[in-house]
C-alpha cells in the first residue's frame, strides 16, 4: 500500500472505527513534526553550504531542539536524531573554523 494512502475500515464496529480515526489524527500529527524538523534542517544545511555562519549559528539550537522534540514524541529514532544533530554540528563546525 503506497504511503499516505487512506486505509480501509474493514469492520463497523464501534472500537474499530475509533481506532481508525485516532490513528488518522496521529499520522496527522506525526506528518507536521516530520515535515517541521526536515524543514529546520533544510534550512540550517542551506546556511552552511553557503558558508553564513552567523545564520547556521543562529538556526543551529532551534533545528536540535526540533530534533530532540521529534525523538521525545516518537517521529524520530533516537539513534537518527543523534546522527542527524552530530552531522549538523560537525558541518557547522567547519563552516564556523573556515570564517575565522
Amino acid at each position: 500500500m503506497a504511503q499516505g494512502a487512506a486505509t480501509k475500515v474493514k469492520k463497523r464496529k464501534k472500537s474499530v472505527l475509533k481506532r481508525a480515526q485516532q490513528s488518522r489524527e496521529r499520522a496527522e500529527v506525526n506528518r507536521a513534526n516530520r515535515t517541521r524538523v526536515r524543514t529546520m534542517m533544510r534550512r540550517l544545511r542551506t546556511a552552511i553550504t553557503a558558508g553564513d555562519a552567523t545564520a547556521a549559528g543562529n538556526l543551529l539550537h532551534p533545528t536540535m531542539s526540533a530534533i530532540d522534540r521529534a525523538i521525545t514524541k516518537g517521529v524520530l529514532h533516537e539513534n537518527t536524531g543523534n546522527r542527524y544533530k552530530s552531522r549538523l554540528t560537525v558541518a557547522f563546525n567547519h563552516v564556523k573554523t573556515a570564517k575565522a
